[in-house]
């Protein structure tokens, strides 16, 4: 019975206490950075969208675990934002909560004059070329 009704919520309750991971670590830099938005309306105030990458979803028993996680798997499909974002809050009868959050994935029109209108993965990719073709040079 034990694997059919999903396991012990409680040994995953557990898990809440463990240190975010180097890549939580890094979305949550970006994000509080201003440079990954995260909207409730359908677009992006000043930005044109390109290309809609498709639903993010992600969950977990804490809050920011569920949003960083929903974050993260955006900017590895290559996001530049999130738009349509919501979130829904189960309550269990034993007292905790399960959060779900999910938005809508999406890239922005390229603006040369703006190198940041790059995704991001882009912009990190570019900026190694620069250090590589900076130590050729040397």
């Amino acid at each position: 019975m034990f694997f059919l009704l999903g396991g012990d919520k409680k040994g995953k309750k557990s898990e809440k206490g463990a240190k975010p991971s180097a890549n939580t670590q890094r979305v949550k830099e970006i994000f509080h950075a201003g440079r990954f938005p995260v909207v409730t309306t359908h677009q992006v105030e000043g930005k044109k969208i390109a290309k809609v990458l498709g639903l993010v979803c992600c969950r977990g028993f804490d809050s920011e675990e569920a949003f960083f996680g929903m974050a993260a798997r955006a900017m590895n499909k290559g996001a530049q934002a999130i738009v349509g974002y919501s979130e829904n809050v189960a309550f269990h009868p034993d007292g905790s909560k399960y959060f779900t959050c999910y938005g809508t994935a999406v890239m922005f029109e390229y603006d040369p004059a703006d190198p940041e209108s790059l995704p991001l993965m882009l912009q990190q990719k570019f900026r190694e070329r620069e250090v590589d073709f900076g130590e050729a040079m040397v």
